[in-house]
């Protein structure tokens, strides 16, 4: 139940009545939005400012014809024109009693939205080369991915969660030479790591592996011989490595896309990459020519040169990419298209990507791929995520306990928990720099937004065990048959006015692509919650349970139960618990 859908349609036809002569396109541009002063209504509406003009009216003039329409509603307690001709309108406290109702009907849909029409939509998220143990640099991304996959699978659409692996180009070389050394190692050597190679201790088992299955025959071997022996077994341990990280952080992909799969010749003696060229070709999207010299100093690899370049100007990037280099071999872009092409093929008409936000200069060439190979049909996202900054106790922390270099996402999690991780990741927008504390995300106060947000789920809780306790027989009654005209107290109108706002949120905040407004939201809603837990603390017949009235208890644990529903509606989405108890 969408309150302002449900008022959008009512101004809909409102608006029909009065024979106006209205198209539905005209119609379509009218909207219902909560007030931006919630003293001046409930729901307001900006039809006679968007419709006077097309009619020959004023504003006002309009707006008080729909005025008096919309006041003969039963759910609308009163009508205000505001301003040039603003529409206030104030819903009656029937109407709000339904809404909590509605919750108890269909505990695991209210929120849930069609407005994705079941679009297929792929999210990659994450994708770091599989080179070591995810850090705290990778984690931002991996719960704002995460949690977007969710929002929007809630919202309606058909939703596949990938992960792109770098298994091709030269970082997987290195990281295979890291783990030879780890090999030699193993059989006894002293060996440095020399800068350019991968220092981590992680490569200790890579090498350990290495010595288990082989012996020391490696060593006898040109690398040309060992590399193709060391490599796929080094990525391998990497992504087993890179999986559990993940799956401490609660992040679970359906897919695992390789991109050495893209460069693969074996089966139809032409890659995935040859195949875009030669369809792009045939699309004049790609074509021989040269490009201009970069601005400013030019670097020392730079040559003037004939290339295969992809058309993205026309598609709105700054410049055309070149699609191989001059050895031949393709550039990475050239596997960003072909991979897009893969996505595209596989059905998906939504394609977001999460990236770091060092990746700002992908965003025009990423979007300019998804227009030229879909014909404008698929939609490309792009989200930045600005770095996280770690602190305790407000000075910086640096250095990991097992790389040496920096912090992993696994000590984070281990130290305070996935709910606290993934919570906090989402209190800014992923385009705001983001300051994490360990002291502070562990704090039990009201300035730890994760606990605040989760002990309001644990009261609600505790609201029917206290219930089950001193008022048994009112505890054990169907709540769907509670007489909801009980909730009249201020404070209670203000929590089925938040809950009210939950579907809209929702869909809101999927249309955006921002998962952090579910975390604004509940903790919006936890607020409510607890402001009206503290006034029940000083007026004990605002209190939740009190066996004396039992008509008005049933209804307040109607209210509680809607409560929880949508605190762990919307926990769920984030990807973090929901908890009855907090120690």
């Amino acid at each position: 139940m969408n309150v302002f859908q449900v008022f959008g349609d009512r101004v809909r036809s409102a608006l029909r009545g009065l024979d106006l002569g209205l198209s539905e396109a005209d119609l379509a541009r009218v909207t219902v939005e909560p007030p931006r002063d919630p003293s001046h209504g409930d729901v307001a509406t900006n039809a006679a400012m968007v419709l006077s003009k097309g009619l020959g009216l004023k504003p006002r003039e309009l707006a008080d014809r729909l005025a008096a329409a919309l006041g003969a509603d039963a759910d609308v307690a009163a009508v205000e024109v505001a301003g040039p001709g603003f529409i206030n309108l104030r819903l009656a406290p029937a109407f709000w009693s339904g809404v909590v109702a509605a919750v108890l009907a269909d505990p695991d849909g209210f929120g849930r939205s069609t407005a994705g029409g079941r679009r297929r939509t792929n999210v990659e998220y994450v994708s770091a080369n599989p080179t070591g143990p995810m850090h705290v640099g990778h984690c931002r991304g991996a719960v704002v991915g995460d949690a977007l996959a969710n929002l929007l699978a809630f919202a309606g659409q058909d939703v596949a969660k990938e992960y792109y692996i770098n298994d091709a180009g030269g970082q997987v070389d290195v990281l295979a030479r890291s783990a030879f050394l780890r090999y030699r190692e193993a059989l006894g050597e002293t060996v440095e790591i020399p800068d350019g190679l991968y220092p981590g201790d992680y490569l200790v088992p890579v090498g350990e592996a290495l010595k288990r299955d082989h012996g020391d025959r490696l060593l006898a071997m040109d690398e040309a011989e060992w590399l193709p022996i060391v490599k796929p077994l080094a990525i391998a341990m990497m992504m087993d490595m890179i999986r559990g990280d993940l799956e401490v952080l609660g992040v679970r992909h359906e897919v695992f896309f390789s991109e050495a799969t893209l460069h693969d010749r074996s089966l139809k003696n032409r890659s995935e990459i040859d195949e875009m060229i030669a369809e792009f070709r045939a699309r004049d999207l790609v074509y021989d020519g040269r490009l201009p010299p970069p601005k400013g100093q030019l670097p020392e690899d730079w040559e003037d040169r004939e290339q295969v370049l992809f058309r993205a100007s026309a598609y709105g990037d700054d410049i055309d990419r070149p699609l191989c280099k001059s050895d031949g071999s393709y550039t990475y872009f050239a596997a960003d298209v072909a991979y897009m092409r893969s996505k595209y093929l596989r059905g998906f008409r939504e394609m977001i990507f999460i990236l770091g936000a060092d990746h700002g200069g992908y965003v025009k060439r990423l979007e300019a791929v998804g227009k030229a190979i879909s014909g404008g049909e698929a939609k490309v996202v792009v989200r930045l995520c600005q770095l996280v900054k770690l602190f305790r106790a407000g000075e910086p922390v640096k250095m990991s306990k097992r790389s040496g270099s920096f912090v992993t996402l696994r000590e984070v999690v281990e130290e305070v928990g996935r709910d606290a991780v993934r919570f906090m990741m989402l209190m800014r927008k992923n385009d705001a720099p983001l300051d994490f504390d360990f002291v502070k995300v562990k704090e039990q106060s009201k300035d730890n937004p994760v606990f605040y947000v989760q002990y309001a789920h644990a009261r609600c809780a505790s609201v029917f065990r206290q219930a089950a306790e001193q008022a048994p027989e009112i505890a054990a009654t169907d709540l769907a048959s509670a007489d909801l005209s009980k909730l009249s107290d201020s404070g209670e109108l203000a929590l089925v006015k938040r809950i009210a706002e939950y579907p809209r949120v929702v869909e809101a905040a999927a249309e955006a692509h921002e998962p952090h407004r579910i975390a604004f939201y509940l903790h919006d809603l936890a607020s409510e919650l607890h402001a009206h837990w503290n006034r029940g603390k000083e007026n004990p017949h605002l209190r939740f349970v009190n066996r004396d009235d039992p008509s008005s208890t049933g209804a307040r644990l109607a209210l509680v139960r809607a409560v929880m529903i949508v605190l762990a509606s919307g926990l769920a989405i984030l990807g973090v618990g929901a908890p009855d108890e907090m120690r």
